[in-house]
């Protein structure tokens, strides 16, 4: 904080000068754990105090619960398939005030022109975002990205206010062997946040990923795993996005055995904004985390003050004087509805729709060979590897079956589908072709250029005709989602913004994106997890057990190609 606010912050302190007031709230201190009546005195975007004030002007919050801003501990804005202004307003909305995002999809794709391009798009909205710079990019040498970045070219984002630390260190082999190149980065930020990224990692290389420096995981699918991570030191995110949607066992058992919360954080990763806007963001996860017994402030600091300690975030996530009026009242510390939400000392109100301009260093990224009729064709024989989807998860279990044939060809049914992965940063014309169980799809195929990480085209269907017509679909708007069915595209979300990204205003966005749902369940594909971000994820060769890259089947235990299609 500058001089000159410090000494108006006294000032204003002491004489009670208060610009504005929440009245008659009760208010949820996250440091003593208790719950307080009274009132909230804000001046320049700080709180004042709390007790008994009176303002300027004065907002009577009629007994409603004022907690801190919501954090997101880790997410990816891309995801939400929305341009960073858009995103903002739609959680904002929710009682997320602050984030802490990782802008590798982006960067995988535009390298360190799409880093910057997010940090510009950022830096005026009223919603606090602050970056981890991508540690791994590409996330593996097994897949093809549109960029490469390695330690030096972090160099020039060290110094940025809100750059705070690493992101998600994926490649864990690399980390575990002592590579050099991870080393560096490791080394670079030594001294800040390095969050992990490590499924199913346990034992001696669990530790040695430890010691070389991340602390976070997000990743855990089980209590074990959870209590594991913690007994070695680490963060532990709880995580509830659009795909990975098992958490609330977990969570139950959390309660139920009465674990230490005050290392436990809360995440969204990867979620939609028809989700967001349907259901919640933060405020969501800390609703289903009551409903599964963890106390109501317990979950109330995960979603605050332990992500700003954490991360180093100085008066953020609690309401005491001298902290930021972030603030959001709520109706209820059960549902986590929000009836008012502030950020910086001001009222939060959506803002007017700006025209946002096109980057052509981000802009028209999809690159796709010209492709042959039968180009989806996979000749089989004997025991074929089949990837197969855990409900709710992100995880995937391998397995080798006969499949059914024609002509010496897989011929997919109702129970395996055909999933294929196109380059699409170089033209370079490679296809990974795939067998799918766990996504149902009837008589058409889906199709998205949001491919973590890499972002290659995934495609998956059915039969070719429908699959290469999404291509097509997809190439020709720059990017997206589509669904496909009968020769005919039953709906298309154009993502001009490198493939990820819509610019377009949030009424549209969240219009496509229900059109899209809706196309799904016509095509026989929904359930409790979304199957775009499922079937954005199969092409991601960090989670076990297996994947499909451009480059074909990768066993992810074994770090190798079993299949080259």
């Amino acid at each position: 904080m500058e001089k000159s606010r410090l000494r108006n912050a006294i000032i204003n302190t002491m004489e009670r000068n208060a610009a504005l007031v929440i009245k008659n709230a009760n208010i949820v201190n996250v440091f003593t754990e208790e719950i307080i009546f009274g009132d909230v005195a804000i001046r320049d975007g700080l709180i004042l105090g709390i007790g008994k004030y009176s303002g300027k002007e004065e907002i009577d919050a009629e007994g409603a619960f004022l907690c801190p801003g919501f954090i997101d501990s880790h997410v990816h804005i891309e995801s939400s398939m929305a341009h960073p202004a858009r995103f903002a307003d739609c959680i904002l909305a929710q009682g997320t005030t602050a984030i802490i995002a990782d802008s590798h999809e982006i960067a995988n794709v535009c390298g360190t022109d799409g880093i910057q391009y997010m940090l510009d798009q950022t830096e005026w909205l009223p919603l606090s975002v602050f970056f981890m710079i991508p540690s791994c990019v590409p996330c593996t040498g097994f897949e093809t990205s549109g960029a490469k970045i390695v330690a030096k070219d972090m160099e020039q984002f060290l110094s940025h206010p809100r750059v705070i630390g690493l992101g998600e260190v994926m490649d864990y082999n690399a980390v575990v062997t002592g590579e050099g190149e991870m080393l560096d980065k490791l080394e670079m930020f030594k001294d800040r946040p390095i969050d992990g990224h490590i499924p199913s990692l346990f034992g001696d290389a669990l530790k040695a990923y430890c010691a070389a420096g991340p602390d976070t995981d997000h990743e855990c699918i089980t209590f074990d795993e959870v209590k594991e991570k913690l007994f070695h030191g680490m963060r532990v995110f709880l995580r509830y996005g659009s795909a990975c949607r098992g958490v609330e066992d977990i969570m139950s058992l959390i309660a139920k055995h009465n674990i230490p919360t005050r290392r436990l954080q809360l995440c969204t990763d990867d979620k939609h904004m028809e989700h967001i806007n349907s259901e919640g963001h933060i405020n969501y996860i800390v609703r289903r985390a009551v409903a599964n017994g963890i106390p109501a402030i317990k979950a109330i600091q995960m979603a605050t003050i332990n992500a700003a300690e954490h991360y180093g975030l100085k008066r953020y996530g609690g309401i005491a004087p001298g902290y930021r009026a972030d603030l959001v009242l709520f109706d209820n510390l059960t549902d986590f509805n929000a009836k008012l939400v502030l950020t910086n000392g001001i009222v939060f109100k959506p803002a007017e729709e700006r025209k946002l301009k096109p980057d052509p260093k981000i802009y028209n990224s999809v690159h796709i060979a010209p492709r042959k009729p039968d180009c989806l064709k996979q000749k089989v024989e004997g025991p074929t590897p089949i990837i197969e989807l855990m409900p709710k998860e992100l995880y995937t279990f391998l397995r080798h079956e006969e499949v059914p044939t024609e002509n010496g060809f897989f011929k997919p049914n109702s129970q395996l589908l055909k999933l294929a992965v196109f380059e699409r940063h170089h033209a370079s014309g490679r296809i990974g072709l795939g067998i799918l169980r766990g996504l149902e799809i009837n008589n058409g195929a889906i199709a998205s250029t949001v491919g973590h990480d890499s972002h290659n085209l995934v495609v998956a269907g059915d039969n070719d005709s429908d699959m290469l017509c999404a291509i097509d679909a997809l190439e020709e708007c720059g990017g997206g989602y589509a669904v496909v069915s009968g020769g005919k595209v039953l709906a298309r979300l154009p993502l001009p913004i490198a493939g990820l990204m819509s610019d377009a205003p949030l009424n549209k966005i969240l219009e496509g994106q229900r059109k899209l749902l809706s196309a799904l369940a016509s095509i026989g594909s929904w359930g409790e997890s979304d199957p775009f971000i499922t079937l954005s994820f199969l092409a991601l060769p960090v989670i076990p057990e297996v994947r499909l890259t451009d480059m074909g089947v990768f066993d992810v235990k074994q770090m190798k190609i079993i299949s080259d299609s």
